[in-house]
Order: C-alpha cells, then structure tokens, then sequence
C-alpha cells in the first residue's frame, strides 16, 4: 500500500530542495524526520513537514504503524514562478525568478511485503498440489509394442 503527501507552491527553488530530499530517500520514515531536524538547510523544513503529513495520513487513514513505513519515493518538481525585476544604470532592469516547486513523498508500509509474500507462497504451494492431483487423475496411457 502506498501512502502520499503532497506539498504544493512551496517558495524554494526545486534545486535546492532536491539535495535535502536526496538525503532521506529509501530511509525509514521516522529515522528521516529524525535526520531531518539537524539538517542546516531551508528546504528541510518543507520535507519534514511533507513527511510528517505523509505519516500521519498513514497513521489515521490507514492504522499503520509508524515504525514500519519507508520512504519508497520523493519526487520534487518545478512551480510556477514569480517574476520580478531589478532596476540598474541607464534605465534598464534585470530580471529576478523566484522560483517554487512542488513536493511529493510517497511512503510504503513494510508489512504489507511480508504479507504479500507469504500469499504468493501459499498461491504457488496451492498451485503445486493442484497440478499434481490433476495428474494423478488423468488416465495412464498404455504402450503399445
């Protein structure tokens, strides 16, 4: 099961936020809010609120357990941007782009694996023992000599 926050309109540039969001993925989710409160950077703010929301959706919505999620993406990507200029010499202006971005963490619960893995188990043991009663029950064929 996959379980998503999105943070949208965020006022940082995809650039930065994208070195902070490398340094979680694939970490479990609370060792990763954890790593993120001495991170010294503004974008980690913005993913551990995101990452906060992402558990918590997970927690009320679905009743997982908070210690069994992982971070199985984080997808950062551009925002419309605000485009302001700065005045210089000679009546001319230089052009300033705030940029935003948007911010999407997936999470995956590790219990689930578990649980599917023991059903594809059982599928393929159950599957075996029909295989063999369907060959038991089909009639030997006789050689001719």
């Amino acid at each position: 099961m996959e379980i998503q926050a999105i943070g949208k309109y965020l006022r940082i540039s995809p650039r930065k936020l994208v070195t902070v969001a490398a340094l979680v993925k694939k970490k479990k989710a609370v060792e990763a809010l954890a790593h993120l409160r001495f991170v010294n950077k503004k974008g980690a703010k913005f993913v551990s609120q995101v990452l906060a929301s992402a558990i918590a959706n997970a927690k009320n919505n679905l009743k997982l357990v908070e210690n069994n999620l992982v971070i199985k993406k984080i997808e950062v990507q551009k925002g419309p941007m605000l485009k302001r200029f700065q005045p210089v010499s000679r009546g001319r202006a230089h052009p300033i782009l705030k940029r935003m971005s948007h911010l999407k963490v997936v999470l995956e619960s590790t219990e689930e694996r578990k649980v599917e893995t023991q059903k594809t188990v059982e599928k393929t043991s159950h599957q075996i023992v029909e295989q063999e009663k369907a060959k038991s029950t089909q009639p030997k064929k006789k050689e001719v000599t």
